[in-house]
């Protein structure tokens, strides 16, 4: 039997692979693929301008159409379909014989009918030829506009960031994403986006498009206001490509879309339509994984199966513009009776909304802008009908001592529980699979394609395999890499209990192998938590990751920054004006953080050694903003100045900061201390939070303000010092010995068997008889410190390495800073080819 398959898109290659990997071997298929270059990944289309190439994006493995059943014909648009002599005709005039057709043309971008939308420069964004013409585009011009608010819009905007241009977004209605987000969510979003310097324009009417003054185009709206811009990308929605079953009689909408039934059958039985060019239920499905679920049903059908696609889960997840977003279910809340619990945090821009039913026991949809940790949980209790908690709110509350929310455990799952909706992957499936030997996360992926297309299910198919896998009394295996059997607890205490002092005495009693990314600066940090060596030394530099390598961060144009402790953020008249001469001499970019020190950008490698010299002589130390150890304490002035101040918080600041300085981590440690419960030192987003009382200090533990915010929980209250210092020493040793490598403290203790009670058993009431022993390692530590950058710039053999080539003192001639607010940024790739006409103040 002759298949033929019109659209060779994501959802077209899915029903190829389906096919094959069922050994469909009674049909010949030919694919009619009207662009130049086989499937590829539309997902993930912006990563183009990341750096990804068309090859990198190919869904097509390599060798697929070497299959005698299967041709593949690219550059071939099908003009026609005569259903009644079974035919498709082909742009170039060859005319194709079928028994079955499958439609999966996909949608084409919608163009709003605006006068001069046809304009040079004016772009929709679709294919990999799209995105060549705008980079083409872009080295002409200043100034981007999407027009478009949606999902597909806010893409767009990443794109034209990424391209460096000046982004602006015009959206017709009041909001952002007004399909996925309400209003509120909506009002967050856009203030979230503009922090990140894209200007928004909601609510706008483009009513036509002429020359601009300012730009290549201005965009005048209906309310009297223009935009000015140099390149426009129209992305105002998608339209099903249906015009081939139009012309052919085929049922379509009124709307658009092709008419199909739960077989995905169109009104003619021997031809189906599944994608985007679909409408099945009266809908349109705009989402690659209901596209997926036609093509398995397809792929049934074809071979005789019953199967049928009863609709999808229309929830998302996705980062836009670096902002986290999620909507799921009813996400506006139209179910009758249906009731809302909302939280929103305007000063970190983080909303949250869940719908409930009107018997409070089912959630029904929600929303989560700014911070999405929730979705996974959330979407499994939607999806399976899991009762809600009787506060639900607490599900979306942030984590407090009075309120921790309890995690969803995967044995609360069904069987039947989806957990990858693009590969229709069940709980079920993953754990079969388990059960027949897959037992790492790659080996799970071969198996049964969880994880292998958007990749957002893979922490919870981790989960399922691992819990399955003790379930069944198979080890889990937490190896740190293929170089060492043991977890970076068991090497931790390897290296503490036999002594080890080098990564190539490790590696010799316990591993094998050379090591490699991931070992090596895992150990390097166990070595430095434990013994606190120079990690420069001959024996530990080769280990270091690039920041520790060079005693600092390397910054996106290959430059370092430079951070001098200011403890507690203290510091004299004398040291901000040597910081201010040292920045003047090598034009170095200065900022406030933070956490209330100054950062200088900007310093070639060759230069580092030179500023950290004169630094070091004004009586500055390295401040380890490069290090996985602490960073700093932030603190108010407490009750040395403020009025409300009942602790001198400033003072203790100081101290813990030179208490700690020193200690190497699994990850980077962040301290705050209040002068009063007014907080102005935001204690209580710290891993270490301390909080001022009459009656002494309070102690919080395990916060965190970074990637997944996390309030700190209270440990201990109405402390005096020495007993506050006792439990820091015991808590933060504790952590280095039991975390996971790159584990924040507040996933170390989301993670810890018996939560906060056990930790405290084990710090306050020593219940496991190692609070001496912890105290003993912590100090250690406190006297074998010493700075690391005065060590580097004393030895002649370390500062050697300071310099851009092994075997040349040249500098690198790619450095180069053009001039922005009165200091030096780094260019851009355009500006680096104007370089002569746009003031160069600095290149190496």
């Amino acid at each position: 039997m002759k298949l033929i398959v019109i659209g060779h898109g994501m959802v077209g290659h899915k029903l190829l692979e389906l096919l094959v990997e069922a050994g469909a071997q009674d049909y010949d298929i030919t694919v009619l693929g009207e662009e130049l270059r086989p499937a590829y990944d539309r997902v993930h289309l912006s990563e183009f301008f990341a750096g990804k190439s068309a090859a990198d994006l190919s869904l097509v493995p390599e060798g697929f159409f070497a299959r005698a059943n299967l041709l593949l014909r690219l550059n071939a648009r099908a003009a026609y379909i005569d259903r009644q002599a079974r035919t498709v005709t082909v742009s170039t005039g060859e005319v194709l014989a079928y028994d079955k057709l499958v439609i999966a043309t996909g949608s084409a971008p919608f163009v709003p009918p605006i006068p001069g939308n046809d304009r040079a420069d004016c772009f929709v964004y679709r294919t990999i030829e799209d995105l060549e013409a705008m980079q083409a585009c872009a080295v002409r011009a200043r100034v981007g506009a999407v027009l478009g608010g949606g999902l597909l819009g806010l893409e767009c905007a990443k794109a034209l960031r990424d391209l460096r241009l000046e982004t602006h977004v015009v959206e017709f209605a009041p909001s952002l994403m007004a399909v996925q987000v309400d209003a509120a969510g909506g009002r967050v979003l856009r203030g979230r986006i503009e922090e990140l310097g894209v200007a928004v324009h909601t609510g706008k009417n483009t009513q036509q498009i002429v020359d601009g003054e300012h730009g290549r185009h201005r965009m005048i709206f209906s309310d009297g206001t223009h935009l000015d811009t140099d390149m426009i990308v129209f992305s105002a929605g998608i339209r099903p490509r249906d015009e081939l079953a139009r012309a052919c009689g085929l049922e379509v909408g009124m709307r658009g879309g092709i008419v199909v039934d739960a077989s995905c059958r169109t009104s003619d039985p021997d031809i189906f339509a599944i994608g985007e060019c679909a409408l099945a239920g009266g809908r349109v499905y705009g989402l690659v994984a209901p596209g997926y679920e036609m093509a398995r049903t397809v792929a049934a059908a074809l071979q005789g199966k019953p199967a049928s696609f009863g609709g999808a889960d229309m929830s998302t997840k996705l980062k836009l513009l670096g902002v986290d977003v999620a909507s799921l279910g009813d996400a506006h809340g139209h179910t009758e009776g249906s009731r809302a619990y909302q939280y929103t945090d305007e000063r970190r821009q983080v909303y949250k909304k869940i719908v409930v039913s009107g018997c409070g026991k089912y959630l029904l949809g929600g929303v989560m802008v700014g911070e999405t940790a929730e979705y996974g949980t959330l979407l499994q209790m939607m999806l399976n009908r899991i009762e809600l908690p009787e506060t639900p709110e607490i599900l979306i509350l942030p984590q407090t001592d009075r309120a921790v929310r309890q995690a969803l455990g995967v044995d609360a799952l069904p069987d039947s529980a989806q957990i990858c909706s693009c590969n229709n992957v069940s709980r079920g499936d993953l754990c079969a699979a388990v059960a027949a030997g897959a037992t790492t996360i790659g080996a799970l992926k071969d198996c049964t394609r969880a994880g292998t297309t958007c990749g957002g299910c893979v922490p919870l198919a981790t989960q399922i395999m691992k819990a399955e896998m003790q379930k069944q009394g198979m080890a889990v295996n937490n190896h740190l890499c293929e170089h060492f059997a043991h977890s970076r607890q068991a090497l931790y205490h390897l290296v503490r209990v036999e002594g080890i002092r080098t990564f190539a005495e490790l590696l010799q009693r316990h591993g094998h192998g050379l090591g490699c990314d991931i070992c090596k600066p895992a150990v390097a940090s166990i070595l430095a938590s434990c013994w606190n060596d120079f990690v420069l030394r001959p024996e530990h530099a080769s280990v270091q990751d690039t920041n520790d390598y060079f005693l600092g961060n390397i910054q996106k144009d290959g430059t370092y920054s430079v951070v001098p402790r200011m403890p507690g953020g203290e510091v004299t008249p004398e040291g901000l004006i040597a910081v201010g001469q040292v920045a003047r001499k090598y034009g170095l970019y200065t900022k406030i953080t933070g956490g209330q020190r100054v950062d200088l950008f900007g310093a070639r490698v060759d230069q580092l050694p030179l500023i950290w010299e004169e630094l070091i002589a004004a009586g500055f130390e390295t401040g380890h903003a490069y290090g996985k150890s602490l960073r700093t304490v932030k603190s108010c002035v407490g009750s040395t100045w403020c009025r409300y101040g009942v602790g001198d918080s400033a003072g203790l600041a100081v101290e813990l900061e030179h208490r700690y300085k020193g200690l190497r981590a699994p990850h980077k440690l962040k301290f705050g201390v209040s002068g009063c419960t007014r907080e102005c030192a935001e204690a209580q987003s710290k891993d270490i939070g301390i909080i001022a009382t009459e009656r002494g200090w309070n102690l919080y533990v395990c916060g965190n303000g970074g990637m997944k915010p996390r309030h700190a929980e209270l440990f201990a209250s109405d402390l005096d010092k020495t007993t506050l210092l006792r439990y820091i020493d015991r808590f933060l040793m504790f952590y280095v010995r039991t975390a996971d490598r790159l584990q924040r403290t507040s996933t170390w203790r989301e993670s810890l068997v018996g939560g906060l009670d056990y930790l405290k058993a084990v710090i306050i009431d020593d219940t496991l008889g190692i609070g001496a022993e912890l105290e003993a390692e912590m100090q250690h530590v406190i006297a074998n410190y010493a700075c690391e950058w005065q060590r580097a710039v004393s030895e002649p053999a370390v500062r050697r390495r300071f310099r851009h080539f092994v075997n040349s003192e040249a500098v690198d001639e790619h450095v180069m800073c053009v001039e922005s607010r009165g200091q030096i940024r780094p260019a851009t790739v355009d500006e680096r080819t104007q370089a002569s006409g746009l003031g160069v103040v600095k290149a190496a």
